[in-house]
């Protein structure tokens, strides 16, 4: 963590963030860490999950409003950093990465999504 100075709090939501292998959100670490701090507040964590993120301490992993698509069978998206915008990529799906992922995890995996982000091609052509 290299955050501007030392704040307890920002140091209590990473180190609770580092012991959990749920990825949980702003909520559930408040949820988490309110008993016992009862200064806590929900904005207090938002801010210092923002601050460690943009410090690349964490992985801010971006689930946004729900989005809907038409197409139904298994395909990849692009998810563009700069308009947001989402679209399909004309990709062959890998059903190995199905198999791999049963190996690795004893989970039973019926299908997987991929997303790739970066620069869709308007936003890499106005920079």
């Amino acid at each position: 963590m290299n955050g501007k100075r030392y704040s307890r709090q920002r140091e209590l939501i990473y180190e609770t963030l580092k012991c959990s292998h749920q990825h949980p959100t702003a909520e559930m670490l408040y949820s988490w860490l309110k008993p016992e701090n009862p200064t806590l507040s929900l904005g207090t964590v938002y801010r210092n999950l923002n601050l460690l993120a943009d410090e690349g301490a964490i992985t801010r992993m971006a689930f946004p409003v729900e989005r809907y698509d038409a197409k139904v069978e298994p395909h990849s998206h692009f998810r563009c950093m700069v308009c947001g915008g989402v679209y399909d990529l004309e990709l062959p799906y890998d059903r190995h990465l199905d198999d791999a992922a049963l190996l690795a995890s004893g989970h039973d995996i019926s299908r997987h999504e991929l997303i790739f982000h970066g620069s869709c091609c308007n936003c890499k052509q106005k920079h």
